[in-house]
């Protein structure tokens, strides 16, 4: 028996030496960072209640580029507009590998055009952005659409009659709808029950990715990956989820018209037929199911979430939402419902949605990358499949990008003629070859949702507006917004 129990302590001290040895290998040709310790990495200073800030206030002692380790994971850290663009800009294809989110690993296992990575991203993506756009993304018919459904949600926004009421699930209700109308190709009404489930599902699982246990798991996975915890919860919402678009896809298959795709899950099998003899094909129906969650996920969550801290921004600073109404008064007036075109000549209204967006910072560590071959960047040696950080909010808070980076100032935005000015550190979708798939419909769903609710009502918190906080209720891979209720009242 003590001879069992020596061999196993010298099997264990030999890895533990290996493991060492090749951190000190790796480390040698990495970007500096915080000493780490074998097994733990850097948990001890990059804490899970505050990842973000952890990762910023080390920044402040090894600069903008520095390596942090995530127990035995080596995780190239990027503050700052110019560090981020010249990775994720300039060097695009380098960057454009997926980093590890061990949270939701156990769900997609790299397909789905989201987690996805090489060949089987690069055939994803390009088919997905063929199929939103044949299906109306960046067009009048989405526009449309997207109008119906704005005059669908004030309805119901007036229906509460200046009663106090939470936005949260009419919002989710709203955006995912026109999400809904391009990969399932119909609408789902507001009460229907098992749409409001699958809300509520996205929703938990949004907020579940973004809790200080989430965060801890991501950083010290091979130690957790085994006990119980919080984190088993997360596949669990994701399999619900892919359970109910599963059940979509045999629905089609069923009255499926090669001739006449009716939405991105139609024109997918008709892709799979066609390629069923290709043995290098990547569209199978996990790629298909997943692909679809990763869409329908990433068209509702983003845009609902943003929204829901505009109005507490609206509310917090009304003379904000008092120049945007004017400016809907003078454009567009109240004979017609907000178009797109309207956007190019109501500049303070254009900057506002975007310092919303940048306040947000709704993914503010941004989603992980990887490095996908043995690259030098600034001066270092960063080998292939090493995961990078790209940390968008210290983008979108760059104090030499923005004049006013720490406070919500629509200025920010404008010149010094009041005209819209755009801004390369505006990044909440990304930057480079991962750039969002959605950025043009966000665009215009923010737009046409916020200036037709605007137009009609006017939101009010339920005391004064210094005390509205605009806080998130977590703060990880998201920054998840408060839960709050508001009153809109007539204008």
């Amino acid at each position: 028996m003590a001879a069992v129990l020596l061999a196993l302590l010298a099997l264990l001290a030999l890895a533990l030496l290996s493991l060492m040895s090749r951190h000190r290998s790796l480390a040698s040709r990495l970007p500096p960072g915080p000493p780490a310790l074998p097994l733990l990495g850097n948990l001890l200073q990059v804490s899970p209640f505050r990842t973000l800030q952890s990762l910023l206030k080390l920044s402040e002692r090894y600069g903008p580029v520095f390596t942090v380790w995530l127990g035995p994971r080596p995780v190239l850290v990027l503050r700052g507009s110019s560090a981020v663009r010249e990775a994720l800009v300039g060097n695009p294809e380098v960057f454009a590998g997926r980093g590890r989110m061990p949270t939701v690993e156990s769900t997609f296992r790299g397909y789905g055009v989201v987690f996805a990575d090489g060949e089987r991203w690069r055939q994803l993506r390009r088919f997905s952005l063929t199929v939103l756009r044949d299906f109306g993304m960046g067009r009048r018919s989405i526009e449309s659409r997207i109008q119906e459904e704005a005059q669908e949600l004030l309805k119901e926004f007036q229906k509460t009659q200046g009663k106090p009421f939470d936005p949260t699930f009419l919002l989710s209700c709203a955006v995912s709808n026109i999400i809904c109308s391009i990969v399932f190709g119909d609408r789902f009404p507001y009460e229907d029950p098992e749409f409001l489930e699958l809300l509520q599902m996205m929703n938990d699982s949004f907020r579940e990715m973004s809790t200080t246990w989430s965060q801890l798991y991501d950083m010290a996975e091979p130690l957790l990956q085994w006990l119980p915890g919080p984190h088993r919860r997360i596949p669990h919402l994701l399999g619900r989820m892919r359970s109910f678009i599963a059940r979509r896809v045999r629905d089609n298959a069923r009255s499926l018209d090669p001739r006449s795709p009716r939405d991105f899950i139609d024109a997918f099998l008709i892709q799979m037929d066609k390629e069923k003899d290709n043995p290098n094909s990547e569209f199978t129906m996990e790629n298909l199911e997943l692909t679809t969650l990763n869409l329908f996920f990433a068209g509702t969550e983003t845009v609902s979430s943003t929204l829901r801290f505009g109005f507490l921004y609206l509310m917090k600073h009304p003379q904000v939402e008092e120049k945007v109404f004017e400016e809907i008064s003078r454009v567009i007036g109240f004979g017609r419902a907000p178009a797109v075109a309207d956007r190019a000549l109501m500049p303070f209204t254009d900057a506002t949605i975007h310092e919303i967006q940048r306040c947000s910072d709704l993914i503010p560590m941004n989603v992980p990358h990887r490095v996908t071959q043995d690259t030098k960047f600034r001066g270092f040696h960063i080998p292939k499949g090493t995961d990078v950080y790209p940390l968008l909010s210290s983008v979108l808070h760059d104090p030499e990008s923005f004049r006013n980076p720490h406070e919500f100032d629509p200025k920010n935005f404008l010149d010094e003629q009041g005209r819209f000015q755009r801004n390369e550190a505006f990044v909440p979708f990304s930057a480079g070859k991962r750039l969002c798939l959605g950025e043009g419909l966000a665009r215009m769903e923010l737009f046409l949702f916020l200036t037709s609710i605007l137009q009609r009502l006017r939101p009010q918190p339920l005391g004064p507006a210094g005390s509205v906080s605009t806080k998130p209720l977590e703060s990880g891979f998201a920054n998840i917004a408060p839960r709050y209720e508001l009153r809109f009242v007539p204008r």
